[in-house]
């Protein structure tokens, strides 16, 4: 469903654009002025245009699925870290240079065993 809303979104987005870049402007008659034009220029100009009708249509859907993507943003119930927890590893800490081990030996105290060294490939 969430899919659904954003691609038809996204079509609604194009095509707003498209049909708002087709239609002339309120001040395309404006040079009728000085010409004598029988159209008032900032008047009522009667009936709405098809082009018209269908740009209020796409506006209102368009308004719709923003407000039905921004409450479901708002209202997610799962999340991609939900099942991480949130513990810090802890470690042992080193209390005196005694327990530290030293390089030469690899012991650690007085009665640790030596480290022993990395298998060979």
């Amino acid at each position: 469903m969430h899919i659904f809303v954003v691609i038809l979104h996204v079509i609604v987005c194009v095509a707003i654009i498209l049909i708002v870049l087709l239609q002339a402007g309120k001040g395309a008659n404006m040079g009728a002025v000085f010409g004598g034009s029988s159209q008032t220029v900032f008047g009522s100009s009667g009936a709405g245009t098809f082009l018209g009708k269908v740009t209020t249509a796409l506006a209102t859907v368009f308004m719709l699925t923003s407000l039905f993507l921004s409450y479901t943003a708002y209202h997610k119930t799962s999340s991609l870290m939900e099942g991480v927890k949130h513990g810090v590893q802890k470690t042992a800490p080193v209390t005196s240079p005694k327990q530290a081990a030293t390089p030469e030996t690899g012991k650690t105290g007085s009665n640790a065993l030596p480290i022993s060294p990395a298998p060979s490939k």
